[in-house]
């Protein structure tokens, strides 16, 4: 058991009604009047969606173990994503929902690693940094500086990030996926 105090972003637990729920954001919140309370941004890790509620710090929840095995992004087909287990071969079909964002930094054959609760396949964790190709954006400017306000350039997974003004069309980077941003080039 773990008490909502000690939830961060990133962890997972099990409400009383049996919902896996993904912390997405948490924060200490003391209002004027009354006692502290743990405002929150969750995720249900099953349906996919995302709401806000808060918890009192004392409040337990039954912590999840999640386990997570390596794995290579094979090819997405209409609405499902398949993946293969790198160690046993296994594949494994995830509803393209549940990992929409993920999808956007990883190209097929990319590695990954697929999320586990006990059995039930949950979700896929992406590598920190990941390396992109440019397939659009503006034509770069004469005498741009790393300093400029920048562009939005589109990457080979449809990905849109802000970039420098002298990235050009064709060029690799290497993109931060926690936050969606371009670090540099590769």
């Amino acid at each position: 058991m773990i008490e909502a105090s000690k939830l961060r972003a990133g962890m997972t637990f099990v409400t009383a009604d049996g919902k896996l729920i993904r912390v997405l954001e948490a924060s200490h919140h003391k209002p004027g009047k009354g006692n502290t309370v743990m405002r929150m941004k969750l995720r249900d890790v099953r349906s996919g969606s995302t709401f806000d509620t808060t918890y009192r710090p004392e409040e337990k929840f039954e912590q999840a173990i999640i386990e997570t095995v390596p794995a290579q992004y094979l090819y997405k087909m209409y609405d499902t994503a398949y993946f293969m287990n790198s160690e046993t071969y296994d594949q494994y079909e995830i509803p393209v929902a549940n990992v929409e964002n993920e999808l956007r930094y990883i190209l097929e054959n990319g590695e990954v690693k697929i999320q586990f609760y006990r059995t039930e396949v949950i979700g896929v964790q992406v590598p920190t940094t990941v390396e992109l190709t440019v397939t659009d954006t503006q034509p770069s400017i004469k005498g741009a500086t790393v300093t400029g306000s920048g562009k939005p350039a589109t990457l080979e997974t449809g990905l849109v990030v802000n970039v420098p003004d002298f990235i050009e069309v064709g060029q690799k980077l290497v993109i931060n996926t926690q936050e969606g941003t371009y670090v540099s080039r590769a």
